[in-house]
């Protein structure tokens, strides 16, 4: 049952990613915020000496930021940080000499939280595994399956015949109208 329920969740979250404006209004929310960190931190000569994990902490503490780390950059004039999470992205800029800083928070909505699941993008090591071992277990019910079609005398001419014309007709779908 876990595979059938991890084969509804790829097939549902595949046609979300082909037709995503079917299931959404493509209305994102988006929320600002500004404010001042320590100047401390970011106002350093010396950039290795800026304290990149109290900003980080700062943003998960203050403002609720969640999802990875994807970027930190530092410039003469600013620091940038940006975070991401399925269906998720937090954008921060402080400036270097001030403190001062501006928070972009962008939420996608339910179906670009399940898109990215999907695609495993912006969801982390453990979804990763959840993903592989999904593959693994599709592998398994597919190939129990041609095996079973084997020991079914009345059926195995009929459901081989049926495999074969769904591979070709995905071959010439592929053939045709992709490459």
């Amino acid at each position: 049952m876990v595979s059938f329920t991890i084969l509804l969740f790829f097939a549902v979250s595949g046609l979300t990613l082909n037709h995503a404006d079917w299931f959404t209004s493509g209305k994102e929310v988006v929320t600002k915020d500004s404010g001042n960190v320590e100047v401390r931190w970011v106002n350093q000569t010396d950039t290795a000496k800026i304290n990149k994990l109290q900003l980080v902490e700062f943003f998960r503490n203050e403002h609720q930021v969640k999802g990875a780390l994807s970027d930190f950059r530092i410039d003469d004039r600013e620091c940038s940080l940006t975070f991401n999470g399925p269906g998720y992205i937090a954008d921060s800029f402080v400036d270097r000499e001030t403190g001062k800083y501006e928070l972009t928070v962008t939420r996608l909505g339910a179906v670009a939280v399940i898109n990215d699941l999907h695609k495993g993008r912006d969801s982390g090591k453990a979804w990763s595994w959840i993903i592989d071992i999904s593959a693994v277990l599709m592998t398994l019910v597919s190939i129990s399956g041609i095996i079973l079609i084997c020991f079914i005398k009345k059926k195995r001419l009929s459901g081989f015949l049926i495999a074969a014309v769904g591979t070709i007709a995905c071959y010439l779908i592929y053939k045709l109208f992709v490459h």
